[in-house]
């Protein structure tokens, strides 16, 4: 079999059971690509010995017949994700030089499950921004060009190196974070499948924090299918983590039927936005047209409180990310800045810090601190948290009035190229969370399918939001979509 490392997770493990292929075979084949595609700057630290290592241990597993969907097959791990002996940096340079002595639940259980770590990918400082170009790593790019036009793209953020990796075949799957969209905007930006699953599905436990109120894992995968397999082995119960839910995972693969018939599809009036580009409108409607067509009823709903998810996401995230970044102090782990004579303990936080992180992360911290100080928290952050319930109980009128998931658009458009949306005016940025920020705030699954191109041929994705624990029937509906989307571009290689 040739270009191996063209797969997904699906195919791959049918391939390594029928004895086609090896597991070595397979993570030789990523590592030749990964090697290969330095301009795309998605790879940051890699793991080749690891991954080996890993490949061989596999191939003797599922020689012995027990082995698990995930086993033998390579994937990445964005650096956000605390991994054993190996650099995990969250693309900070705060955290320069640290390697874990412990490796982070979800990572442990892919590992465990065999699956094969190709390395750390780029992301965004922190989890911090949504175009991947706050990273001490320097800027993740998308394989995807407009046309004949060779500017470069954004891969979206702030799991930017996760998306391009997929995207351009460097991995079969890659993990990723979602604290606003950091999954499903990258995966809309680069024609890939993500799912963030609902809080506390994923255990958060050896993951560095941004807003531990908001964020959550998820699997970023070549398509529908893949998400399933991959986001059963991420799942799971952890005492470690006491946000994580104690229920059963289901077999979420199995679950994948196509069948939508009678599924009540919402679409919500409030996300019809001024100046929304006509390309994104008509995939909104043809997607409600394909799911109809698959025998989902659509119905007009309302979410009152969507006009409020941004301010109080740029409220409630900052003020949660002061708060965990504070750690960061130059006195146990990663950079301490160079001290003067007569500097005191002051003056070392203040240096290492200043030094440490990078402009987008001082922002947030400095508006999080605000946020919360004695004269502002009521003003700000309580009234957040009190519109973040609101905006929670919309979704929970819609879902007992029987509708099954939400579709709406992923992004509120395509890719734009790095450097188009200046740091002067950082709101535009967070303008780009507008769709994706909602599922957060109040918890719930959301997955992103690529559905379409627009003009000059980048893909554009569509959002799901399902009810909260059932992401089985939302990839279901995930599923749907994507066979009916019949979305298979790709995109030309010039890296």
């Amino acid at each position: 079999m040739s270009d191996l490392n063209k797969l997904g997770l699906a195919e791959a493990r049918d391939a390594l059971r029928a004895g086609d292929v090896t597991s070595v075979e397979l993570t030789e084949a990523c590592l030749k690509a990964i090697d290969e595609a330095d301009a795309l700057n998605a790879f940051v630290h890699k793991t080749p010995e690891i991954a080996m290592e890993r490949a061989k241990a596999a191939d003797e597993r599922i020689k012995g017949g027990d082995a698990p969907s995930m086993c033998g097959l390579p994937i990445g791990i964005k650096d956000l994700f605390c991994t054993k002996g190996v650099p995990s940096q969250a693309a900070s340079g705060i955290l320069e030089g640290f390697k874990p002595e412990y490796e982070s639940t979800v990572s442990q259980q892919l590992a465990d499950a065999g699956a094969v770590m190709l390395g750390k990918l780029n992301m965004d400082e922190f989890a911090m921004g949504s175009s991947n170009e706050t990273s001490v790593y320097g800027n993740a790019v998308s394989p995807w060009r407009r046309g004949n036009d060779d500017t470069q793209l954004t891969p979206g953020g702030s799991s930017g190196g996760s998306a391009a990796a997929v995207a351009a075949d460097l991995c079969l799957a890659a993990t990723g974070t979602d604290t606003g969209g950091s999954i499903r905007q990258p995966a809309a930006f680069v024609g890939i499948t993500g799912i963030k699953p609902t809080y506390g599905r994923c255990s958060r436990w050896g993951i560095v924090a941004f807003a531990s109120s908001l964020d959550q894992a998820g699997p970023m995968t070549k398509n529908v299918r893949d998400a399933a397999i991959m986001l059963e082995t991420m799942c799971g119960h952890d005492a470690k983590d006491s946000t994580s839910a104690d229920l059963a995972v289901p077999n979420f693969e199995a679950m994948l039927t196509g069948d939508i018939k009678g599924k009540k599809i919402g679409i919500p009036k409030e996300y019809r936005m001024d100046g929304m580009p006509a390309e994104i409108e008509k995939l909104w409607a043809d997607g409600a047209a394909m799911l109809k067509d698959a025998g989902a009823e659509i119905v007009d709903i309302s979410l009152p409180h969507t006009k409020y998810a941004l301010p109080a996401y740029y409220v409630i995230a900052p003020a949660e990310a002061s708060s965990n970044l504070a750690r960061y102090d130059g006195v146990r782990y990663g950079h301490r800045a160079q001290l003067a004579q007569g500097d005191g303990i002051t003056e070392m936080y203040e240096k290492t810090r200043a030094e440490g992180f990078g402009h987008e992360v001082q922002r947030r911290v400095m508006v999080g601190t605000y946020v919360l100080s004695a004269g502002f928290y009521d003003a700000y952050y309580n009234r957040a948290r009190k519109v973040r319930t609101l905006i929670k109980k919309d979704f929970e009128d819609v879902f007992a009035a029987g509708v099954d998931a939400i579709l709406t658009p992923a992004t509120p458009s395509a890719a734009f190229g790095l450097g188009e949306m200046t740091e002067a005016d950082p709101v535009q940025m967070y303008l780009n969370d507008v769709f994706t920020v909602t599922v957060n705030l109040a918890g719930l699954p959301g997955i992103s399918v690529p559905a379409g191109l627009d003009t000059q041929g980048l893909p554009l994705g569509l959002q799901l939001i399902g009810r909260p624990w059932e992401e089985g029937d939302l990839l279901n509906t995930a599923y749907a979509l994507e066979n009916a989307a019949g979305f298979v571009a790709k995109p030309g290689k010039w890296w």
